[in-house]
């Protein structure tokens, strides 16, 4: 146990841990609690003076942890701390200490060693000496960062490691060198089909890590014999050194000494002129000059930052391996039996789990520590988990009990089982799903707040070899009679449940009281059932579930996989049986009038709901529940019904106003008529809950339930028939609206849970979406739904094909099996010949693979159990078709993207190379290339409450448009990431890339990047290099570093996200435009055009010719091919933009209007080069080229639009609210006396923009909204983007927009879909903030002014744009805007636009936004126009 702790594992190290990260935070600013942090000096111990910053909070002992992290200490452990002389208590805090003030010098004390601080020395010796190479991540299946080695500038030569093939060195170089002069490697075009696996994890640039030592095990003499031990002796350790000497050490109390032992003489006494050290490395350092080499470079090496060093809490899989796997293995020293030792103390995980959870959690510090030793408990618990998953399935474990049916084991302090096949639930599909259903029952369980009475075991669900385990920390006190179900109730601790009897204490009060609290927070029914001796037991739980005393005196649940309202659409045997014991007849007869009235159409099913879906229908097993999200969401659901009823009701007898004063009952009445309508099981206040037990089979309730149960059977047919009412067209509709929709099976997967849709459904959401009129615009995602049906029938019929095969054939068959799989009409003989080919080179005699029933599986035959498979569980036998290449040609999908999909659900890790998946003649993956089989864990995620909190306020900041706040909110919460889990958790990564956001917004580009840059490590190292959410945030990132300037490095990030989401998906995807949109932005030469069209044509292809995206591409296209010359071209793609605009917002819009004088500008220009031709010959074309070309800051603000970190929205959401605002705004205007200005949007401000060297002056349309219009603009500076206040506004009614010339759009329909709001999608709530606008000279002040208050800005405000750049030095032209700026609810907008592009200026950036979905009034949704828009 000491050395999980030591690895970051155990509750006693979860205080200390917390030091490393906090004080060398690098986090961007983050305010740390200074007020109690201060500097000391520590020296001593032979180690080189240095400064500590300490908390005063910390513990002594703290401290101490804290030195161990630092490299100048490491790795010397057993040390004390001494203050003026006298020893530290370990436990005293640090502000309690006398004279212990800042710059206080402190002593390290070396403290004699006991036996077991030995060993957890030299554990620490060996974790510094297997110091973690490159390769190390990818040979242990982790995922790596491949961050480092992208940005890395080192000449190509400097970074081939020795132990490359050439193949790849050469694709390296290839894909380095191209990146440097700017033209993308073929690959990477548009079109184009191939799909290198090498590019996808290039060759690190850190050196791998040098030898130290060519051996170190325990010696042949150890242990020490008596006499040995009783002077002192602990261990034996022989070592060789570089030089090849080989040394023997003792390890004493005061140290290790080098002894006069050699491999034949035992000579325990010191050898002469031996020191005795009390580090190891001290005394090797002295026994060799190459160690000590090696050891001094290895402690001055420069430090990668925490977030790429720090272990993951949880394996995230790398499905690709090294090249070559035997190169890279390295002797680790495990010899010397450290770990091992570490293994035979087993953990009681139990113990470990439910002290961490009683940790106090009054103050945040107290909660950061809880939080924090939860993680590491359970991240310490999951890694012993996969070791003991393997251990077992290896073969390695004898089961503790007889049942070859149901083995159980017991290892390192594990209780692991499959779970008995019961027939009730359907056989092994049954027996899997009740694993799965337990993890999230005690998900749920352990979730709930303000609970701590009620404890959960540790669990987790491994899958590993085809054989799933669910693994749980040992029961207290109930280790042998928890599986023993015979013996008596009493014994077992057992206070709850249908076994329990009758029984009365106060322990069982106090249980029962807690779970009427957790039933509350889980929407759980009391209810009663009956038991076999007609004995009536009261239950807040589903029938299965447990309550114990345990002997630690704790309250245990068990049994919890029922705990969520069955899914009423796969029950149809509970549909038939009746569930009350008496009025049996009394049912029947009503079900046979009903029979006649709606063919018994069962109340809570909609009209027609059996005819059109199919459902309810069986499924393979019967524990079909419904998820906790789709609860949630209906219950919701039913309150909107409520209140609407509620309502009617009150109309309809005089009136809401009139029946809350009156003391009559026509207000209880209307609720109580609305309660019983919707179903809500209080008949006088809206409460929903729900009965797990109803539809279980064999459970049956007392006659005076018989109502009750009536009714929640209604209750969950409406909830099931409301995923496919609601929920899934819900889904369709966002898969068809996203420009970020679902890539790959995890975000799909993610996308439907969020919704509450389970998996099952994935066969109705392909009907779903054949259904929709946009089918071909939802090919997508129909390719996904399909190749997830696929993958997942796939691993089933997989995981029962492993179990047939034995351990030497696993290489041989998992390749046999994917050639099988990808390959059409594969046949099994070649594979065979080679095996016995093979396998006679190794000296094994003619090979086993005839006779093994694995290697006659045929591609056909697989495909027929894939397709029967995927026709039980989805219902969808045909969509598959014959074999892959139909998936291939009918869906689009890429055999690849399979591939990978079926190794990150089964665990395989493939070698990395590039596979011709194609080739009919030769199997494409051979044993050689199935490198392992790692275990695939499903666990608890344990929450980080403070630092959650603080990120959702955030993001609630920001949907109100306050900037600053939201800002230092996720300050706070990057800061506490860092406290609890070192910011290796998805939130964390989620509120970096959100922070980084809102940092740019605000101007600081600078800051933007670097947290961008740890927002992308994190996503790589918890998410996988190759995750959905990894491209995303290396397209960010791309953009932050072209704001800053590094084009290259920006190149090189879009081009890696563009990589990334081939392999995961493919080209055919709206994601990918908008990876081209900005490629064409960032490229130059004759790539821009490509990737531009390429947008265009997908854009198109996927939202149609009007949407906005497609508009501002063919934009992007023209400006494109001005900068060329081709004027004609580019007046065909303006003239598609402005239809575009002209539908989308009418023609008297500003950005319609725009779009045409850009058109009337290219026209006029197009004419001017055909007149010059014709004169002068083809000089003047280069000039007229020129300066068509766009600067970086109209490039940066178009990718910020196409990206979508200001996006434009409509929302018809805020009509009525501005309507009624306004008129407030009138009425207290004309109580103070004050004049409003009055114009509308159809007057425009005049806003001259004098464009240098250009005759016409293009008169600007803009900024007069019709008061009350605006939200909360601000004006966007670009090129340094200067920082804005906050604006306090919300989402703005009509959303300004300037496009990318500039010009200021504001969309007309106001009933346009909803805004979507926040920079995370989130609704946009309503607030009564003015907002004042004062711009001088290009800077912005946006000031808050109060709810009632009225903003009259000034009549002349300044805006200073050069050809519509803001801040353009040379020709920069003050440009006047006489209207009045200043706007009832919100200022008016600022525009500048050019009307043609000259020189270098082309579209004006400044950008009027409103806080819709950007931050502080920064424009929300930004497309690719530059159109700015909040």
């Amino acid at each position: 146990m000491k050395d999980k702790m030591r690895r970051g594992g155990g509750r006693n190290q979860a205080k200390t841990d917390v030091i490393g990260v906090a004080g060398g935070k690098n986090a961007v600013g983050i305010k740390q609690e200074d007020d109690t942090s201060f500097p000391v000096k520590i020296q001593g111990a032979g180690v080189e003076p240095f400064e500590l910053q300490v908390h005063g909070f910390w513990l002594v002992q703290d401290a101490v942890m804290a030195l161990y992290s630092r490299d100048e200490v490491c790795p010397r452990s057993n040390l004390s701390l001494a203050l003026a002389g006298t020893t530290l208590d370990p436990l005293a805090e640090l502000q309690s200490l006398k004279g212990l003030k800042p710059g206080a010098i402190i002593r390290l004390v070396e403290e004699p060693y006991t036996a077991s601080s030995a060993r957890l020395h030299l554990a620490r010796v060996l974790e510094l000496l297997r110091a973690s190479g490159p390769q190390d991540a990818l040979r242990e299946g982790r995922s790596p960062s491949l961050l480092e080695t992208l940005t890395h500038t080192q000449t190509p030569d400097s970074s081939l490691p020795n132990g490359k093939s050439m193949k790849r060195s050469l694709s390296n170089t290839k894909t380095e060198s191209t990146n440097q002069d700017g033209a993308p490697p073929e690959y990477l075009l548009p079109g184009s089909s191939e799909r290198p696996l090498m590019a996808l994890l290039p060759h690190s640039s850190q050196p791998e890590a040098p030898s130290y030592l060519r051996d170190l095990c325990l010696s042949c003499w150890n242990p020490p014999p008596g006499h040995r031990k009783l002077q002192g002796d602990f261990l034996y350790i022989s070592v060789v050194t570089m030089e090849g000497r080989r040394c023997d050490i003792t390890s004493c109390p005061k140290g290790f000494f080098l002894n006069r032992s050699t491999e034949d003489v035992f000579d325990p006494r010191p050898a002469q002129s031996s020191p005795v050290c009390h580090c190891l490395t001290d005394l090797l350092c002295h026994l060799s000059p190459a160690f000590k080499q090696t050891f001094t470079t290895l402690k001055n090496r420069p430090q990668l930052p925490p977030v790429e060093m720090m272990p993951t809490p949880y394996h995230t899989l790398c499905w690709l391996g090294p090249t070559c796997a035997s190169r890279t293995h390295k002797n680790t020293f495990s010899r010397l039996g450290m770990d091992e030792h570490a293994a035979r103390q087993t953990p009681d995980w139990n113990e470990e789990l439910q002290a961490a959870r009683d940790l106090p959690h009054g103050s945040l510090e107290e909660r950061l520590q809880r939080d924090r030793a939860l993680i590491q408990v359970n991240s310490a618990f999951v890694r012993a988990v996969m070791q003991g998953a393997e251990t077992v399935v290896d073969g390695f474990v004898e089961p503790v009990n007889g049942n070859p049916e149901d083995p159980a084991f017991l290892w390192g302090g594990l209780f692991m089982s499959q779970g008995a096949a019961s027939a009730v639930f359907g056989g092994e599909r049954g027996r899997r799903a009740a694993q799965r259903l337990e993890l999230k029952g005690v998900q749920a369980y352990s979730d709930l707040e303000g609970l701590e009475g009620l404890h959960t075991l540790p669990t987790a669900v491994v899958d590993y070899r085809g054989v799933r385990l669910s693994a749980q920390g040992l029961a207290p006190g109930l280790e042998g009679s928890e599986q023993d179900q015979e013996t008596t109730p009493a014994s077992r601790g057992l206070l709850y449940g249908v076994n329990a009897g009758p029984q009365e204490s106060p322990q069982r009060r106090r249980l029962l009281a807690l779970l009427a609290h957790a039933a509350k927070s889980l929407s759980l029914q009391r209810h009663v059932v009956m038991v076999q001796n007609s004995h009536q037991v009261p239950l807040f739980t589903s029938v299965d579930a447990q309550g114990l005393l345990g002997a630690d005196g704790r309250f245990y649940i068990l049994d919890v996989f029922r705990s969520f309202p069955a899914d009423a659409n796969f029950c149809p045997e509970a549909e038939t049986e009746s569930q009350t014991i008496t009025g049996e007849e009394e049912r029947k007869e009503t079900c046979e009038e009903d029979e006649e009235k709606k063919g018994c159409v069962k109340e809570g099913w909609p009209e027609n709901y059996h005819t059109d879906t199919g459902l309810p229908k069986s499924f393979p097993h019967s524990l079909c529940r419904l998820r906790p999200e789709l609860v949630q969401a209906f219950i919701q659901h039913k309150h909107c019904q409520f209140t609407q009823r509620v309502r009617e009701t009150l109309d309809e007898n005089g009136g809401f106003e009139e029946c809350a004063t009156a003391c009559d009952s026509r207000a209880t009445n209307a609720v109580r008529a609305a309660c019983k309508d919707v179903g809500s099981v209080s008949d006088i206040i809206f409460e929903m809950r729900f009965n797990p037990n109803i539809f279980s089979p064999g459970v049956s309730f007392p006659p005076g339930e018989s109502a009750s149960a009536n009714l929640q059977e209604r209750l969950q047919r409406e909830a099931a028939a409301f995923i496919i009412t609601h929920q899934i067209p819900a889904f369709v509709e966002y898969c068809l609206q996203s420009y970020e929709p679902p890539m790959d099976g995890a975000s799909l997967k993610q996308a439907l849970h969020q919704r509450g849709i389970n998996l099952r459904y994935l066969g109705h959401v392909i009907k779903a979406i054949s259904k929709s009129e946009h089918k071909e615009h939802l090919r997508h995602i129909m390719r996904t739904v399909i190749g997830d049906i696929f993958i997942r029938s796939t691993r089933r019929v997989f995981n029962s094909f492993l179990q047939g095969v034995d351990v030497p054939s696993l290489s041989a068959a998992v390749s046999h099996f994917l050639c099988c799989l990808l390959v059409p009409h594969f046949t099994p003989s070649p594979v065979g010949e080679e095996t016995k080919k093979k396998s006679r080179r190794r000296g094994r005699g003619a090979g086993a693979s005839e006779s093994t029933p694995w290697s006659t599986l045929t591609g056909a035959e697989l495909w027929n159990l894939v397709c029967q498979d995927a026709a039980e569980t989805y219902n969808v036998s045909d969509s598959l078709g014959s074999g892959p290449n139909y998936l291939v040609e009918h869906y689009g999908l890429q055999k690849l993207s399979l591939l990978r999909e079926f190794c990150l659900k089964t665990g395989v890790q493939l070698r990395l190379r590039d596979y011709l998946l194609d080739n009919l003649n030769k199997a494409p993956i051979g044993p050689d290339d199935i490198l392992n089989i790692f275990p695939v864990v499903k666990h608890i995620h344990m929450p980080t409450v403070d630092a959650s909190k603080a990120y959702r306020a955030a993001q609630i900041s920001i949907q109100k448009g306050l900037l600053d706040q939201a800002h230092e909110q996720l300050k706070e919460a990057a800061y506490l990431f860092g406290r609890v889990c070192d910011d290796l958790h998805s939130e964390a990564c989620y509120c970096h890339s959100l922070l980084a956001r809102v940092a740019f917004l605000q101007g600081k580009s600078a800051e933007a990047r670097s947290i961008q840059l740890k927002a992308v490590v994190i996503s790589e190292r918890v998410f996988g290099f190759d995750h959905p959410n990894t491209i995303q945030q290396y397209t960010l990132l791309g953009l932050y570093m072209f704001a800053g300037g590094e084009t290259a490095l920006a190149q090189k990030c879009l081009l890696r996200a563009r990589l990334l989401m081939l392999t995961v998906h493919g080209e055919d995807h709206p994601y990918t435009a908008t990876l081209d949109s900005c490629l064409g932005l960032v490229l130059t030469g004759d790539q821009t055009g490509q990737y531009l069209k390429n947008a265009l044509r997908l854009n198109t292809s996927f939202f149609g010719p009007t949407d906005l995206h497609t508009a501002l591409t063919h934009h992007l296209l023209a400006q494109w091919m001005c900068s060329r010359g081709d004027y004609r071209s580019a007046m065909t793609h303006e003239k598609e933009a402005l239809t575009a605009f002209t539908s989308l917002f009418g023609e008297d819009h500003p950005q319609t209007r725009c779009s045409k004088e850009f058109l009337c500008t290219i026209t006029k220009q197009a004419v001017q080069v055909e007149r010059s031709l014709r004169q002068a010959g083809a000089d003047c074309t280069e000039q007229t080229v020129e300066c068509l070309t766009p600067t970086t800051e109209t490039i940066l603000e178009q990718m910020v639009l196409v990206t979508g970190i200001r996006k434009i929205t409509q929302s018809d959401r805020f009509q009525e609210y501005k309507q009624k605002h306004l008129e407030r705004k009138v009425a207290a205007a004309k109580e103070l006396g004050l004049k409003l200005p009055q114009f509308t949007a159809s007057e425009p401000l005049a806003s001259e923009a004098v464009s240098v060297g250009e005759k016409s002056s293009s008169q600007e349309t803009g900024c007069g909204k019709e008061a009350g219009d605006g939200g909360s603009p601000a004006v966007e500076n670009n090129k340094e983007s200067q920082q804005e206040q906050p604006v306090e506004e919300v989402s703005v009614e009509s959303p300004a927009v300037v496009s990318a010339n500039g010009h200021l759009v504001e969309p007309a329909d106001q009933n346009q879909h909803e805004a979507k709001t926040g920079v995370d999608g989130g609704d946009s709530e309503d607030s009564d903030r003015a907002a004042e606008v004062k711009t001088a000279n290009g800077e912005s002040e946006v000031r808050a002014a109060g709810d009632e208050t009225e903003t009259s800005a000034q009549n002349g405000v300044k805006s200073s744009t050069a050809n519509g750049e803001m801040k353009c030095d040379a020709t920069c032209e003050e440009m006047k805007s006489d209207g009045k700026d200043g706007e009832i609810n919100g200022a008016g907008d600022i525009t500048a636009s050019p009307s043609v592009l000259k020189s270098k200026g082309t579209w004006a950036d400044v950008v009027v936004s409103k806080a819709i979905n950007g931050v502080n009034g920064v424009a929300d949704d930004v497309r690719a126009n530059g159109v700015a828009e909040e």
